[in-house]
């Protein structure tokens, strides 16, 4: 049970880091490829590391209509969509503050999750818990709202419109996925926002803009491995393993670290509001956490 516990630990901590510099890097790609060449790039060299790892690994793919039906959904309504609103959206939409946006997610997986899946009980506790993360999100990154939203309102409601979306689809897999291995459930997917993303961006980008340098090279292979087959691998199983709402909780953390990763490596000031706003998250989580926590300590108690 302890090193069950460790991992799902371990796991978790690094979806947060992953994914909290993968909205820096996404913003860098940007500077020398367009939006769709670079979701394209990235997923489908994502798609042929994980056909190496299922080779080493001996995974198979699973083939029933049931995996195939839910390989399609995740292509389109994991990757494809949202991940081409996030990326449009971040040529106008300051990093942290599309982190902030995103953070709506975890809202909408509750919700979805009260309608679909009974089983997961959200609980006034989780609510506290994900309200309070929220408004420490937003002190954080208050500033940001200061700007002039005319220029921002569109790529705005296009990240917040990614979170809804993927929200859907993870409760989708969560009620609907168990049986998948998670390998194999992104390699089909990814594959096929690979695919589409290069086409959309053949076809309806402006292909001038492109720069095959260091920066491009750079962050389609960060983001392809660190953000897509590792955080993704570890993600679905970390869904098998709590519960999808403690899960979503992700997206209360990652705005954090990409604070700090701003403040280490571009020397960004730490201010009052950084701190308050970080507190907030921090206890927001350790309040929706804390029913799973006294639980877990019940159920170890009783095995002793």
């Amino acid at each position: 049970m302890k090193s069950t516990t460790f991992k799902i630990f371990f796991a978790y901590i690094l979806l947060c880091l992953l994914w909290g510099s993968t909205w820096m890097v996404i913003r860098a790609s940007l500077e020398s490829l367009t939006p769709y060449i670079s979701i394209g790039a990235r997923f489908i060299t994502a798609s042929f590391l994980i056909l190496i790892l299922m080779k080493i690994r001996g995974v198979s793919l699973q083939r029933d209509k049931e995996s195939i039906r839910l390989y399609i959904l995740m292509g389109i309504f994991s990757f494809v969509i949202p991940f081409g609103l996030v990326y449009w959206a971040e040529q106008f939409v300051p990093s942290g503050l599309a982190s902030v946006l995103f953070g709506v997610y975890p809202f909408f997986v509750a919700i979805f999750s009260f309608f679909r899946i009974p089983d997961e009980l959200i609980g006034k506790i989780k609510i506290l818990g994900m309200s309070l993360g929220f408004i420490g999100i937003v002190i954080i990154f208050s500033d940001s709202f200061t700007t002039d939203l005319s220029n921002l309102f569109i790529g705005m409601v296009a990240v917040a419109l990614s979170g809804l979306i993927q929200a859907w689809m993870a409760v989708t897999i969560k009620k609907s996925g168990k049986h998948l291995n998670p390998l194999s459930m992104n390699l089909l997917p990814m594959f096929i926002a690979g695919v589409a993303g290069l086409i959309i961006g053949l076809v309806l980008e402006d292909l001038s803009k492109i720069k095959i340098d260091n920066t491009a090279i750079l962050s389609v292979l960060y983001l392809a491995f660190f953000g897509s087959v590792v955080t993704f691998t570890a993600f679905y199983w970390l869904m098998k393993k709590i519960n999808v709402v403690l899960l979503s909780l992700i997206a209360f953390i990652t705005p954090i670290v990409a604070l700090l990763l701003g403040w280490i490596f571009y020397k960004e000031t730490l201010t009052t509001q950084h701190l308050v706003g970080s507190s907030l998250v921090l206890v927001g989580l350790l309040v929706a956490n804390l029913e799973s926590v006294i639980k877990q300590k019940t159920i170890v108690v009783k095995s002793i």
